[in-house]
């Protein structure tokens, strides 16, 4: 007990003893020091009590009245599902609601939309009108007779066909205006456009027919319906006369094709050059040579053509007429007459003179090959306005405009018989016509670059063509398709020609300065005709096959000839 009341004393006078500065404090650990020390317990030391501070009144603040909250910009919403909902989320659903709430307890406020926005709703209704559309024209019950696609188009007012269009183009186009008119409300027109529909069914198909003939031709003039007689009756003859010779060779024991070939083709091997003539001042663009072999005729860029004497290249007269660049000249098949061609988009006929016997015009761009009907009565010319053109030699008149390639026409040649024609262009095509009917009998696709030149056999049945591909194709018009393909130069086909006389070999020239003759047999290289320094750019081929003129951009006219014939002639004199 008395060491619990100590304590407390101790204690308490420790807790009594006031901190006010230094030296009371220095004093008043004194006073504690000099106190007897207790036996058992030891003094605790406590730690100065520091007074508290007294804290700093805050004011208290006062609730103000809450200020507007400023208008929220306009901002670019993605674009909508396609599934039409505009929500692409919960917090988004949550926005609208809570814009709800604020709209039904404040004034409302509109939103100005960019013009971002306005382009994406637009193509969004534009998208889903278009998905609409497609849905109704599927459900749409659409013919699938062509037939009757094309009344119902006829009944529509609509055209019932396109440049191009095939049967399933024409229905999908039926289908489409199905739908616009459904989406309209001008069901009653469909309706209307169906009733007639099977009110035609009843008729007979007789007078179905009489209303709808196909195919439809363009009516032409009396003078290309008395000139397709002429060229009827012509051929008739001709492909008879073709016909017997072929089937006498074949029958008769006596004749043997294959050693017949082969002399011509040892003539041909022969070939070296006999003449070489410059031309004209600018380079030579073509050449011809007379029905009997007698007289060459050239032309140039300078638009000047020259008549020359053959075998001595000898110049005869000059043609001056066109104003422009002479593309091609040809001789008349019967006479001495000849065609020039020209870029001034004329053409014309000359005498042997050098008179101007009629001016053929009438194309739209300038002309690039020419060349005469068998007959001599028709003219025929190849344009760049994608047409080629049949002409009455003795009238001047067009008789037939031709249309049909895709491109500019370049080349033009007429079957032996006179009743084919074939034109080749820059689309890569060579086409055949038929010249009784005016009809598109054969559409050549092969060369896959354009083609510049065209020639038919004498045989009736093979057409060569040769183009910038550099190569030369050989055609059977009976099989319908390409028998062979010769890699015959390093460089364009400028021009192709057979032999007219029996057709047994076939010459090419071409812009790698050089012309090359080859088996109608075999179609196998015979003879290189090297000797020209610039590009060849036409040739010809005498009657017999005995001599080939080329000309070419050197401005040169160069003669081969045979040499197993100038020996005969040797032995003769």
């Amino acid at each position: 007990m008395d060491v619990d009341e100590e304590m407390t004393a101790s204690t308490s006078a420790d807790v009594s003893v006031p901190v006010s500065g230094n030296g009371s404090a220095a004093s008043a650990v004194d006073a504690l020091s000099l106190q007897p020390a207790l036996p058992v317990i030891a003094p605790v030391v406590s730690a100065p009590v520091i007074p508290p501070i007294a804290p700093i009144p805050v004011p208290i603040p006062v609730p103000r009245p809450l200020a507007p909250l400023p208008l929220r910009p306009p901002a670019s919403r993605p674009p909508l599902a396609p599934n039409g909902d505009s929500r692409s989320s919960d917090s988004d659903s949550d926005e609208e609601e809570s814009g709800l709430n604020r709209g039904a307890t404040g004034p409302t406020q509109e939103y100005e939309i960019s013009e971002e926005s306005k382009l994406i709703r637009e193509r969004h209704e534009k998208a889903v009108q278009e998905l609409l559309m497609k849905r109704r024209a599927a459900a749409l019950a659409v013919p699938t007779n062509d037939n009757a696609v094309r009344a119902r188009l006829r009944r529509l007012g609509e055209p019932i066909t396109l440049f191009g269009e095939r049967e399933m183009e024409r229905r999908d186009r039926l289908r489409a205006l199905m739908a616009k008119l459904d989406s309209e409300g001008q069901l009653e027109k469909l309706m209307k456009a169906h009733e007639d529909e099977e009110a035609a069914a009843s008729v007979a198909p007789s007078e179905l027919e009489e209303d709808i003939q196909y195919p439809f031709y363009t009516e032409g003039s009396q003078a290309l319906l008395e000139a397709r007689r002429e060229i009827a009756k012509y051929s008739i003859v001709k492909s008879a006369l073709r016909l017997h010779r072929a089937r006498r060779k074949r029958d008769d024991p006596d004749e043997d094709l294959d050693s017949e070939i082969d002399w011509s083709l040892k003539q041909a091997a022969s070939l070296e050059l006999e003449c070489s003539e410059i031309g004209d001042d600018r380079p030579l663009s073509g050449c011809s040579v007379s029905h009997d072999g007698k007289m060459l005729a050239t032309c140039s860029l300078s638009g000047v053509a020259k008549l020359w004497s053959m075998p001595e290249v000898k110049k005869v007269s000059a043609l001056k007429g066109h104003i422009e660049r002479a593309t091609d000249v040809a001789f008349s098949p019967v006479n001495y007459q000849l065609a020039t061609a020209s870029a001034d988009r004329t053409a014309r006929l000359w005498n042997q003179e050098g008179s101007v016997l009629r001016k053929f015009e009438g194309h739209l761009d300038r002309l690039a090959r020419i060349s005469f009907h068998p007959s001599g009565r028709y003219l025929g010319t190849a344009s760049f306005d994608k047409t080629w053109r049949l002409w009455d030699v003795e009238t001047g008149e067009e008789l037939l405009l031709q249309e049909g390639h895709s491109r500019s026409v370049y080349g033009i040649s007429f079957h032996r018989d006179g009743s084919l024609a074939a034109s080749c262009g820059l689309d890569s095509l060579a086409r055949v016509w038929d010249l009784r009917s005016g009809r598109s009998i054969l559409a050549l696709q092969g060369h896959v670059k354009p083609v510049l030149g065209v020639s038919f056999s004498p045989n009736g049945y093979h057409l060569a063509t040769g183009g910038e591909d550099n190569t030369c194709r050989i055609w059977d018009l009976r099989k319908r398709k390409s028998l062979y393909i010769i890699p015959a130069h390093s460089n364009l086909i400028s021009q192709v020609k057979f032999e007219q006389q029996e057709g047994y070999f076939l010459v090419t020239a071409s812009y790698d300065m050089t012309a090359k003759v080859w088996s109608s047999k075999d179609f196998k290289p015979v003879k290189t005709l090297s000797g020209h320094e610039s590009k060849v750019t036409s040739l010809d081929i005498v009657g017999d096959g005995q001599s080939i003129a080329t000309v070419s951009h050197d401005r040169t006219i160069k003669l081969w000839s045979s040499k197993e014939e100038k020996e005969k002639e040797m032995d003769v004199d």
